[in-house]
């Protein structure tokens, strides 16, 4: 793991000292805040923010930002009885994060989000008009003091233009007596999802692993209702197929036993699913040109069989491309290159991210290979007709050749 580290700014008797731990990608924010050398916030955790703006040409374009490149945490400070705690993000110019917490022993509220964005930072090619633009949340989220809040699944915050997802946290606003407890938290989503209990494996497996083959997954129903009213609809057979270390697997999506939810904005559309070993599957829908949708970002953390975390973001997709106002189908298997680790097989997909109009599907616009399939059978029968009538027109001028040869021998 590459590891950076910032070197500590002092001052007032204050101390922060930052750690921001990379992998490949998502990235892990970590912040030890301390008051003469003693603890006062602990943090850690990952986020990243989608943002549709708008162009000089009048259309929208998304740009989603994670890499904490340039990351800087001035304005971050501890609380006390006057004063609230804060935690301050800010990615260069194009973006800063807030966090306010309020203290009401014996807990303490998770008070405000707030995210400015500058659109005349190069994070916005195009944008117009430039300028700060400030989005804004209220959680009201209690915790108690002398506990550390944990949450590792994907909470997501969607506000106008804007949605912020948050998972794997670790945190501790008001830290007693300089140590950060170890009674955890659990926020309401890591409750209804239990992991999988890990298998130890007591062989070590071949070089290369071929999954064994599996049936066609069940098609799932899954909707998302903004102000309850039905703003996305999805209907798909799911398979996930992971490979790591030459050993592939797997993994069919049982409908049945998989929660789903979701946000939808002008722009953005977003669908969650989650399960016993699948902490989230995100699928991030935008609009492109302002006349069409497509699948543009897919996210995943799931439990694997030996009891790691198997983590995959990709937010550069290009799939299921349709006009707004109707929904994209393709019956036929389809395949989603997320990574070189992992890809999704869907089977009979039908998919609405937007303008869903009393809860069904508009017209589909169809994939390329139902299409050719469907192009191929008109072609097949009139193949088969023009075969049929040559063949009676050729039986035709055989008997009538006969027919004539008799005449002339009578």
């Amino acid at each position: 793991m590459m590891r950076f580290h910032l070197s500590a700014v002092v001052g007032s008797g204050l101390a922060l000292l930052f750690l921001v731990l990379g992998a490949v990608q998502p990235y892990a924010l970590e912040l030890n805040l301390t008051d003469s050398e003693v603890t006062c916030l602990y943090a850690k955790w990952q986020m990243n923010f989608t943002i549709s703006y708008e162009t000089t040409n009048k259309t929208y374009k998304t740009v989603t930002i994670s890499e904490p490149h340039n990351v800087t945490y001035k304005g971050s400070r501890c609380g006390n009885e006057k004063n609230v705690a804060k935690i301050m993000v800010h990615y260069g110019s194009a973006l800063s994060w807030t966090v306010n917490f309020t203290k009401e022993a014996p807990d303490y509220l998770v008070d405000s989000i707030s995210l400015s964005y500058n659109t005349s930072d190069s994070q916005f090619p195009d944008a117009a008009p430039k300028g700060i633009i400030y989005v804004s949340d209220s959680p009201g989220l209690k915790i108690p003091l002398n506990d550390i809040f944990r949450c590792n699944s994907l909470l997501t915050v969607t506000v106008p233009s804007v949605v912020q997802q948050y998972w794997d946290i670790l945190l501790q606003a008001y830290v007693q007596n300089g140590t950060v407890s170890k009674n955890e938290f659990v926020c309401y989503e890591d409750k209804t999802t239990t992991p999988p209990v890990p298998i130890i494996h007591t062989t070590v497996p071949s070089p290369t692993t071929t999954p064994t083959p599996k049936e066609k997954p069940e098609v799932g129903i899954y909707s998302v209702k903004n102000d309850g009213v039905t703003c996305l609809l999805v209907t798909m057979g799911l398979q996930l197929n992971i490979t790591q270390e030459k050993v592939s697997s797997v993994i069919n999506i049982n409908p049945n036993s998989t929660g789903f939810t979701g946000s939808c904005t002008p722009q953005i559309a977003q669908l969650r699913l989650n399960n016993s070993r699948i902490k989230y599957l995100d699928f991030v829908f935008a609009v492109k040109n302002e006349n069409r949708f497509y699948l543009k970002e897919v996210n995943v953390s799931m439990y694997l069989v030996n009891g790691s975390v198997f983590s995959v973001a990709n937010n550069n997709l290009s799939s299921w491309d349709a006009p707004l106002g109707s929904s994209y189908m393709c019956k036929k298997e389809q395949v989603v290159s997320v990574s070189g680790t992992f890809q999704i097989n869907t089977f009979d997909l039908r998919v609405q991210p937007f303008n869903v109009t009393e809860g069904k599907y508009s017209t589909a616009e169809e994939c390329a290979a139902d299409s050719d399939l469907n192009f191929l059978i008109p072609v097949a029968v009139g193949v088969a007709l023009g075969f049929l009538i040559i063949v009676v027109f050729i039986s035709y001028m055989i008997g009538r050749r006969k027919s004539r040869t008799g005449y002339q021998s009578v």
